[in-house]
Parts: structure tokens; sequence; C-alpha cells
């Protein structure tokens, strides 16, 4: 769920950010933003899977590299590459914690 409200706000971010490089970049470059927010969002979805997982781990690359088209977004793509991986380790935390309580609970009667 975590994974997912990051994702989330990543597309809406990059939205934004599309909106601050449609005057000065070309359309090559907002094809570029608006294709990776569009993936974000159908990324989220499909976290169920292992291949999701790396599928949206590439997409944090990407995100990364908007940082061309925009040299602010080298910062805001770090800082969401950090919660990206922290989300990563809650969750991994969080899926350990609830496997412990399952398995100590007692069998319904």
């Amino acid at each position: 769920m975590l994974a997912s409200a990051v994702l989330v706000m990543e597309s809406f971010t990059v939205g934004f950010a599309l909106l601050l490089a449609m005057k000065n970049h070309s359309s090559g470059a907002i094809i570029y933003g608006a294709s990776i927010a569009i993936l974000l969002i159908l990324s989220a979805g499909i976290l169920k899977s292992k291949s999701g997982w790396i599928f949206a781990s590439a997409l944090q690359i990407a995100m990364l590299a908007f940082g061309f088209v925009l040299p602010a977004f080298f910062i805001v793509g770090t800082l969401f590459v950090g919660l990206w991986i922290a989300a990563i380790l809650v969750g991994r935390k969080g899926e350990a914690i609830r496997a412990s309580l399952l398995a100590t609970r007692p069998p319904d009667a």
C-alpha cells in the first residue's frame, strides 16, 4: 500500500513538472515525462507480482533521468527514490510482522 502511494505521488509530481516544462522544452521531453507519469500510475496496480516491483524500480531510474529535462528534478527524483527504498524496507518489515502474527494466532475453533 505504501509503495503504491509513493508511485501515485510520483506520477502527480511528474505531471505538475510537465506544466513547468511545457513552454521551455521540446515536445519529445514532454512526451517522455507524460509517459513516465502514466507508467507510474499503471505500475501501482501491478505491484502484486515480483515483476511489478522490478518494473516500478526501473521507473525510478527513468524518474531520475527526467532531471535532464528539468534540472530541479534531480533533487525531487532523489527524494522519491529514497521514499521508494523506504517503502520497500517498511513493507518487508510489515509483511514479516504480519506473518509472525498469523503464525502465532490460535486456529479458529
